[in-house]
């Protein structure tokens, strides 16, 4: 029996892909827990549709992270902080502070997005990529200096 999956099914398939099953395990399993519709030709054409709408928005949202990228490759963030000594800060900048940085610049930016491995403890000037899109990482040039 032909199904469309609704939602990912671990070992079976991703949401949207049409995948053969047995009629038993489709019955009792991904039709009570809506995880799957049959595959009818009206179905197919529902799909492919769905598929149209998902690809353009996707196509749009890369291209609007496209110029957010170039926007965001000519700015230069400054962050000013304690430091106890020459060079150590007094606490650490965390994806979050650069985050609200951000924002203060006009960018609202998830700081899930910025790849900070560790949080900075030290001044300096540091390059960090920000993830817009599955496609599109914009580097930031972040100043950290004494307050």
């Amino acid at each position: 029996m032909e199904v469309i999956l609704i939602k990912d099914v671990e070992k079976i398939g991703k949401a949207g892909s049409v995948v053969k099953v047995k009629e038993g395990f489709a019955r009792n399993f991904l039709f009570p827990h809506n995880l799957a519709k049959v595959a009818t030709p009206g179905t197919l054409k529902q799909l492919e549709k769905e598929k149209q709408v998902k690809s353009a928005q996707y196509a749009k949202a890369k291209e609007e992270s496209e110029e957010v990228k170039k926007r965001l490759s000519e700015l230069s963030l400054t962050i000013s902080a304690l430091t106890q000594g020459e060079e150590n800060l007094y606490g650490s900048i965390s994806a979050h502070d650069v985050a609200a940085a951000l924002k203060e610049e006009g960018f609202i930016i998830d700081k899930s997005a910025i790849d900070l491995p560790e949080p900075i403890k030290s001044l300096g000037i540091y390059e960090m990529p920000v993830k817009l899109h599955p496609e599109v990482i914009a580097t930031v040039k972040l100043w950290v200096v004494k307050k």
